[in-house]
């Protein structure tokens, strides 16, 4: 939800400027139908996050304790933003059709669209800090902020920041694309829109449906789509780019993530294709089992370094040292409960880093080549009369979400088996890491656990029902979804049970 609310929020923030320079009615409509969408998206986000406060309480009081001094400035600052400015300026939005001036009222959706990027800047903040913890030292057996502007400016954050506001405009470019790939095909479907023997698009009107069905809403569609696809691959490309500098952070910081990554048993240049064997195995000191098939000789090093012959440490190169580091078993203190002097793994789970990892790339990368597929396939026009590329289309939504959460997945999963990763730069037995072990709540048992997680399950599984009902019932409805008044009978587009008859 949080990607498409972020990306979708300024693309509708530039359709409505384009309205309110050219005033030409298709960007009108456009504005209203994709913000009406955003604003189903951004309810739906609102009531999910609140659901994390609980969480952080429930599940992860020992982790809230240790972390609580230093995520205090960054979360004070997202609430800030995405409950006072990005909400105050979204109602005046919502509510100030008609009644604002128009440079007001289009200041409104811009604060609140900035507003919702830099709320994720802050909270990208607390999850840099988490990856690579600085201006902090223990006090006490807690990280205590000593420096607030180091924290701000993480390196970590700030390369995580483009790439995951990248992501989140893929996501909205390819949200763009589906449902106009959607609304052109019925066009075609219906027999409004026909082609001539060039395959030119002829564009009709529907004389039952009304202006819903118009020359104009044609060109809210094909124009949308256009919109879309070229979001789509500036994001991936921004995406790619900002990856890269990722990537080059995380050899330095995390070297045991990336090495997990790839799979890489033993010190290489190559970036694996495919690897075989169970990933599983080896516990904490081994993954001999693993063996490369397709492997691109030099890749991982041009990644790392920007060369192709420095070699990357793998796997059995790097355990002796986090061993050496952070020691071969959990100290024996009674935050670790039944655990306490056990052996630690600082392997993470490579099945889920090695194939997420491979998932992000993937699922990024054939959103791109999407788009630009859409963009030839429409060159003159309109789409094909095709059932199966039409659902295709709207499938292929589903793919910048999958990247998105694939990365994050392993974002975090390769972080493991700390929740706050030690920082490489500093040294001594004071410096301030973490491991998972000791972050959850020693109070909750395994049952309430289990409870609480099968009760917030179905929540998220309820809400998710709604909005997909939302989302389909409007999307279906078209431009007339969002303005009543493009119907004939305006009843049959906005009657008093709409749950959003409120927007506009």
């Amino acid at each position: 939800m949080v990607p498409l609310t972020i990306g979708l929020g300024l693309v509708v923030a530039v359709l409505q400027t384009a309205w309110h320079r050219t005033g030409k009615e298709e960007y009108l409509r456009m504005t209203k139908f994709w913000g009406k969408l955003f604003l189903i998206n951004f309810i739906m986000g609102v009531a999910t996050g609140i659901v994390q406060e609980f969480q952080f309480g429930m599940a992860w009081s020992e982790y809230s304790r240790f972390v609580g001094d230093v995520f205090g400035a960054p979360l004070a600052m997202e609430a800030l933003l995405a409950f006072f400015v990005e909400s105050t300026f979204l109602g005046l939005w919502i509510f100030g059709w008609d009644r604002l001036p128009r440079r007001i009222h289009l200041a409104a959706i811009w604060i609140a669209s900035l507003a919702s990027i830099f709320s994720a800047y802050f909270i990208l903040v607390a999850n840099s800090w988490m990856q690579h913890p600085v201006g902090t030292e223990m006090v006490n057996g807690r990280a205590v902020m000593t420096d607030a502007w180091a924290v701000f400016t993480n390196n970590t954050a700030l390369v995580t920041f483009p790439h995951t506001i990248f992501g989140a405009f893929a996501v909205a470019g390819g949200f763009l694309l589906g449902i106009s790939w959607y609304h052109l095909y019925k066009r075609r479907q219906s027999g409004i829109d026909t082609v001539d023997a060039d395959g030119r698009v002829v564009v009709g009107e529907s004389a039952t449906l009304g202006r819903n069905r118009d020359k104009t809403d044609y060109t809210v569609w094909i124009k949308s789509l256009r919109i879309g696809a070229v979001v789509a691959m500036v994001a991936f490309a921004g995406v790619a780019l900002s990856g890269h500098a990722q990537a080059q952070l995380m050899i330095q910081q995390q070297p045991m993530k990336m090495a997990a990554a790839e799979a890489a048993c033993h010190d290489g240049t190559g970036f694996s294709l495919l690897s075989i064997g169970d990933l599983r195995s080896g516990g904490a000191t081994t993954c001999d089992d693993v063996v490369g098939v397709f492997e691109i000789p030099g890749l991982l090093s041009f990644l790392a370094h920007d060369n192709f012959t420095t070699e990357v440490k793998g796997v059995n190169t790097l355990l002796p040292e986090y061993q050496e580091k952070y020691g071969t078993h959990l100290p024996d203190n009674p935050i670790y409960g039944e655990r306490a002097g056990t052996e630690i793994n600082y392997l993470p789970v490579m099945e889920v880093t090695y194939w997420g990892f491979r998932l992000m790339i993937t699922l990024g990368g054939l959103s791109a080549v999407a788009a630009a597929v859409a963009l030839w396939l429409t060159r003159k026009g309109t789409v094909p009369h095709s059932k199966w590329i039409s659902r295709l289309a709207l499938f292929g939504m589903l793919a910048p979400f999958g990247a998105n959460s694939a990365g994050w997945i392993f974002t975090e999963m390769g972080r493991q088996p700390f929740v706050v990763a030690p920082n490489p730069s500093f040294e001594g037995i004071d410096q301030v890491f973490m491991f998972t072990a000791a972050a959850v709540s020693p109070g909750v048992s395994a049952g309430e656990m289990l409870f609480s997680l099968i009760v917030l399950t179905l929540i998220y599984a309820v809400l998710l029902v709604v909005e997909v009902v939302l989302l389909t019932r409007y999307v279906r409805g078209g431009t007339g979804s969002a303005m009543p008044e493009l119907h004939d009978h305006p009843d049959d587009g906005q009657t008093d049970t709409d749950v959003l008859s409120f927007a506009y």
